[in-house]
């Protein structure tokens, strides 16, 4: 089954894939959001495009692990996703992804930061696939 990873942002959203059998993680996309509703039905566009069968969305906790109003503000997000998808979305602590994916861009020589987010989410989502195959 192919997992879809989001890292949720205010205005951008990366979007990550799994391979087919689940095991590996790659940047996908990035989805652009003008409002709340192009960032659903781009995802699920792509749901639809990539046969996915689960989601798994970065949680933006707090240092402390408290839920913040970042975090909230994603939790609405993806509880607005699910009315109109009825795959399964799993939250997944994000916390530092995006600072671990701008250093392994660095890391590689790539200088566009925009992409980062899609990197991200390949880090949330190759963590969760990590944990589920260990």
């Amino acid at each position: 089954m192919r997992s879809m990873g989001l890292d949720i942002g205010d205005r951008r959203i990366g979007v990550a894939l799994s391979d087919p059998v689940g095991i590996l993680a790659s940047p996908l996309t990035i989805i652009e959001c003008r409002d709340e509703q192009t960032g659903i039905e781009a995802i699920v566009s792509l749901i639809g495009q990539h046969q996915v069968g689960r989601i798994i969305a970065g949680l933006p906790l707090s240092m402390d692990g408290s839920v913040g109003q970042q975090a909230e503000k994603v939790k609405a997000f993806v509880w607005e996703l699910c009315r109109h998808t009825e795959i399964p979305v799993e939250f997944r602590d994000e916390r530092l992804s995006t600072v671990s994916a701008r250093r392994l861009m660095q890391t590689a020589g790539k200088t566009r930061t925009s992409r980062h987010d899609a990197v991200a989410a390949a880090l949330i989502l190759q963590g969760y696939l990590d944990e589920e195959h260990s």
